[in-house]
Formats: structure tokens, C-alpha cells, sequence
């Protein structure tokens, strides 16, 4: 299947659409939430339903696997819950991305604007080579900044990008759009709103 694969072509499962607007009701949404105007998708809901949990992660799980990364990079906070699951039922290595002052060891670090604010994130410059076949996992896409960062991170340090997941995107915020500017990997999102 991997080998028919082309640029942008999404490897996934697709959950029928009953399972989706499932999930997508158990999503909370928070009005006002980090400042007014945004409407916060908690994941926090979903993560307490195990069916509902466990079909995410295998969506996800199942779109990387074609890829055939050597690592999975999880981007603090939420990226941590998913990103470690899905390395070990692959076989292959997490990565933390982090909030800056968090990892022990020599860091690369690269600054970015949110879509309600600015933000910074850290990787150990010794974390992924050229010889890595890496898969960014987020909870959310929504304007690209976060996981565009963590891309910019990634390429520093010749790291190959051939994915990334996410359960929620915000279509309407075009962060795929921007997340593959000037590139080509594989994005698949389980819930799109």
C-alpha cells in the first residue's frame, strides 16, 4: 500500500460518519476560552470515553503506520497523550517537543504566534537525524502555528517529515494550508470541523 502512496494523499482510516458526529458530540466546547472569542475544543471529554479514545488513537495509529516512521513527536501538551500510544503500538520512538526550560539536555528553540498569542517551543538538538522518518501528532490543527513550528524544529535537524496527525482540525483556520507551505507530507486529522 505505502509504495502507491503519493504526495498528499491522506493514509488513513476513515471512521464512518456516525462514529464521527459520535465523537464530535462527546468534543466539549468551551466559549471564551483562552480569551473571548475562541471557542475551545476539549479533548479532556473525549479521553474519559475509552470506545471513543480508542477509536481516535487507532485512526491515528493507522495513518502513520503506512508511513513507516522511525519516530513519533509528540508536541507539548495534549501531543503527549497521543504521541507516546501511538509510538509503542508501532515499535518505534517518541520525541518530546516542549515548552521552553522543560528538557535537560542541550535544546534547539523556535519562537511563533498562536492564533491568541505567542508561544515558543524546544526540542534536544540531538533528538532525530536525517536517517529519522518522523510523524508530528497534536490534538488540535487550527491556524498551523504550533505544529509549523515543531516542522521548522524537525528540518533543523534534517529530520524527514513524512506525517502528520491530528484528532481535531479547524478547516475553516486553513492550518493545513500553512503547516504545508513549501513542503509535501502526508497530514490526516480524524474529526474535521
Amino acid at each position: 500500500m505505502a509504495a502507491s502512496v503519493k504526495s498528499h494523499e491522506v493514509l488513513s482510516l476513515p471512521l464512518p460518519d456516525a462514529q464521527q458526529d459520535w465523537i464530535k458530540s462527546i468534543i466539549r466546547d468551551v466559549p471564551d476560552f483562552p480569551k473571548k472569542g475562541i471557542i475551545f475544543k476539549d479533548l479532556t471529554t473525549l479521553m474519559r470515553d475509552p470506545i471513543a479514545f480508542k477509536l481516535v488513537l487507532n485512526a491515528l495509529t493507522y495513518s502513520c503506520k503506512a508511513l513507516k516512521p522511525t519516530v513519533i513527536v509528540g508536541i507539548e501538551a495534549r501531543g503527549f497523550i497521543l504521541a507516546p500510544v501511538i509510538a509503542h503500538q508501532l515499535d518505534v520512538g517518541f520525541v518530546p517537543i516542549r515548552k521552553p526550560g522543560k528538557l535537560p539536555w542541550k535544546t534547539e528553540k523556535i519562537s511563533y504566534a498562536l492564533e491568541y498569542g505567542e508561544d515558543s517551543i524546544e526540542i534536544h538538538e540531538d533528538a532525530v537525524s536525517a536517517d529519522d522518518r518522523v510523524v508530528i501528532i497534536d490534538d488540535l490543527l487550527a491556524t498551523g502555528g504550533t505544529a509549523l513550528a515543531a516542522k521548522h524544529l524537525l528540518r533543523k535537524l534534517g529530520a524527514n517529515i513524512v506525517g502528520a496527525g491530528f484528532v481535531v482540525e479547524l478547516d475553516f483556520l486553513d492550518g493545513r494550508k500553512k503547516l504545508l507551505e513549501n513542503d509535501e507530507f502526508n497530514v490526516y486529522s480524524v474529526i474535521h470541523y
